[in-house]
């Protein structure tokens, strides 16, 4: 068995296997992480970091992040939107009152969520991609990073807007969950994406749950659940808590006293959600669960949550993994195979050849332009660019297909165009 703060590590960061509930093998626990002693650290007062919003949300700038000039320009360059829209985006802090949170159960239940969305304009500064002391503790984590790399990685802007005025009508909602570990940062290029195609995407860091986020009052909350998760059952409350954090945003978004200002832009009745590792078991598990959730896809992660064995009430679901022999049919993870069988509307479980469990986050991009190593035994052959091609291309072809109604040929079977992607059936 896989200890969950070496999993979390290894999921996040640095290496290739996926999720704690996918190795019977027993893993040598690291000595805690200094971001895992640092749970709730004190640091500068100041806004939590990451977008600007009215109400409850919070104001752009982080702390010790560049201006637009030179050095932002040094950062790390992420690969651009490819939809029609310019994007914007806000941040909101989140508290839900009627839940104690599963990894610190003295405090109630916390999310920063990054809501992006199609804007009407592109002027305006670039937001930051990640808070200072975030980057810093997200780099302790890897093995013999760069000393320029924090430099480069605070640097690093997005292609969305802070603040931008919304482009007007309603738009269908995809909210995205991170890997165990990972911040919400390192799904940006798909949410992005999605939101420059016509989407709302709310991007939701789990307090406890990432190697480092900050929240207000210059609280830095780091990963707690990376050591005390030890069990499978831990996982598997760990995605049904993620699933319930993501029922609350749909509730804070969607209900009668919107916690955003632009929640008006939602369209309630197109919902999907969507997430990497843990994240994408808990789309799974908050389906099971919350019949607004129309859509969604697992990218690479073990369902900790199983799918009940009478589904999901018809509702189509995409399985996205790698071409490995842990998530091929038959593979490591039985989880796969078990959910497979079990969903009962639209499916397809893709494989993409050449991947890693990291290529369905940001994490390629940001692991080549900062010369980081894969700590892995098998590296991964797919070039970062295409990766997040791929990764966006299936992502928002699922989307429009479920959520739009727009038929997507590439769903329909192989394509040579992408020859890495293979169409899959549940093992026996």
């Amino acid at each position: 068995m896989r200890t969950a703060a070496a999993a979390a590590l290894v999921i996040a960061l640095t290496a290739a296997a996926p999720a704690v509930a996918q190795s019977p093998a027993p893993l040598q626990k690291r000595p805690p992480a200094r971001a895992a002693a640092l749970h709730d650290v004190s640091a500068p007062s100041g806004s939590a970091s990451r977008g600007a919003s009215a109400g409850p949300a919070l104001q752009s700038a982080p702390a010790g992040a560049a201006p637009q000039d030179a050095r932002a320009s040094a950062g790390v360059v992420l690969p651009r939107p490819t939809g029609a829209h310019p994007v914007g985006r806000d941040t909101l802090h989140l508290v839900d009152r009627s839940r104690a949170d599963l990894w610190v159960p003295e405090r109630r239940r916390e999310l920063m969520v990054d809501l992006y969305y199609p804007a009407r304009s592109a002027a305006g500064s670039p937001a930051p991609y990640a808070d200072p002391r975030e980057a810093r503790l997200l780099l302790e984590a890897v093995p013999d990073s760069d000393p320029g790399a924090l430099a480069k990685l605070t640097a690093t802007r997005t292609h969305s807007v802070a603040g931008a005025r919304p482009r007007r009508g309603k738009h269908p909602l995809v909210v995205l969950s991170p890997g165990f570990g990972g911040p919400r940062y390192t799904l940006t290029t798909v949410a992005e994406d999605l939101a420059s195609r016509g989407y709302v995407v709310a991007v939701v860091d789990h307090a406890h749950e990432s190697l480092g986020t900050v929240f207000p009052g210059g609280r830095v909350l780091t990963c707690v659940a990376c050591e005390k998760a030890e069990t499978l059952e831990d996982m598997r409350k760990a995605t049904v808590q993620r699933g319930q954090d993501i029922t609350f945003v749909l509730d804070r978004l969607t209900g009668p006293r919107p916690a955003w200002r632009h929640a008006a832009l939602v369209d309630r009745k197109r919902i999907g959600a969507s997430g990497h590792s843990l994240g994408g078991a808990a789309a799974a598990s908050v389906m099971a669960r919350d019949p607004r959730v129309r859509a969604g896809i697992n990218m690479d992660g073990s369902f900790g949550d199983p799918v009940p064995a009478d589904g999901l009430d018809g509702r189509p679901f995409l399985m996205l993994g790698t071409h490995t022999d842990m998530h091929e049919p038959g593979g490591q993870d039985p989880t796969w195979d078990e959910a497979g069988r079990n969903l009962d509307g639209w499916k397809r479980w893709l494989t993409v050849e050449g991947t890693d469990h990291l290529t369905f986050s940001d994490v390629p991009v940001l692991f080549d332009q900062l010369g980081i190593p894969y700590d892995a035994e098998t590296q991964p052959t797919i070039r970062p660019e295409r990766a997040v091609q791929l990764v966006r291309a299936y992502t928002a072809a699922f989307f429009d297909l479920h959520l739009r109604g727009v038929p997507q040929p590439i769903l329909e079977g192989p394509a040579a165009a992408d020859p890495e992607v293979h169409f899959n059936n549940p093992a026996d």
